[in-house]
């Protein structure tokens, strides 16, 4: 067998060139104990999510959470004798977690559904939270986003920034959390008839996904299509002002990811 001092010390300036290590030169367990684990529900409007007990497989010493919340519902519209602007729902809150573990713990999972219906109101319903529970952690979860907002009111605009996008350390639970803003808003409004309405709800942060509604000229448009995963939700809109009234959309679910090694 050989000892310590035959095996060379690499430098910075050494190079590992491809296919020098052989697969038989691993050992066949050498990875068996680091992977990543997703879970999710139905990617559909009306989500009901996913719950799950997890137990730390054997040789597993550290894992780390990523969890996002589920994105806020879309605005409905009820125009009442005039134009609204509409500002897009946002994405889920991210949050994370690394700790140490040993093998046989066990962790409760969720990963959120969505608000279990659409929103006929001017503001719509706050998206729901995922959150694990186990040794180690307390209160530990990422916020769902805030839904998406009509206003007749042009004293009073839907500002993005209704949705805080930072998060202190250590805030609900974990090591680092942020989120996103909530969608602006933007019209050209003309009397009661308000052309090019539009809004844009924000995707859950590092998920790259994107949703954007316009409409040149429609009596009601509904926030009717699901969206993805940790997204805010579509929004109704429409571009004249009467007694017309349509719903918005529920946000996209909530999503959790386990690394482990």
């Amino acid at each position: 067998m050989a000892s310590y001092a035959s095996y060379k010390r690499i430098v910075p300036t050494d190079q590992v060139l491809n296919n020098t290590i052989p697969s038989t030169a691993v050992g066949g367990s050498a990875f068996q104990t680091w992977n990543v684990k997703w879970i999710y529900g139905d990617p559909a409007a009306m989500s009901g999510g996913c719950c799950c007990l997890w137990t730390i497989p054997n040789g597993v010493y550290k894992v780390f959470f990523e969890l996002w919340g589920a994105g806020g519902n879309g605005h409905g519209v009820c125009s009442n004798g005039r134009c609204q602007h509409f500002a897009g729902a946002q994405g889920g809150y991210y949050n994370t977690k690394m700790l140490n573990v040993c093998p046989g713990w066990q962790y409760t999972i969720c990963a959120a559904g969505v608000f279990p219906c659409c929103s006929f109101e001017c503001i719509a319903c706050q998206g729901c939270s995922s959150y694990v529970n186990g040794c180690g952690l307390s209160n530990f979860c990422a916020l769902g986003g805030t839904g998406g907002c009509a206003n007749g009111n042009w004293q009073e605009a839907c500002f993005s920034d209704w949705g805080a996008c930072c998060m202190a350390p250590g805030a609900w639970g974990g090591d680092f959390g942020m989120g996103n803003h909530r969608g602006a808003f933007f019209v050209q409004p003309s009397q009661c008839h308000c052309q090019c309405m539009g809004s844009t709800p924000t995707p859950a942060p590092f998920i790259g996904t994107q949703v954007q509604m316009q409409i040149q000229e429609c009596w009601v448009r509904c926030g009717c299509w699901s969206v993805p995963y940790g997204h805010g939700g579509q929004g109704a809109m429409t571009t004249y002002c009467g007694g017309q009234c349509g719903q918005g959309g529920t946000g996209g679910p909530g999503l959790v990811k386990i690394s482990y090694l």
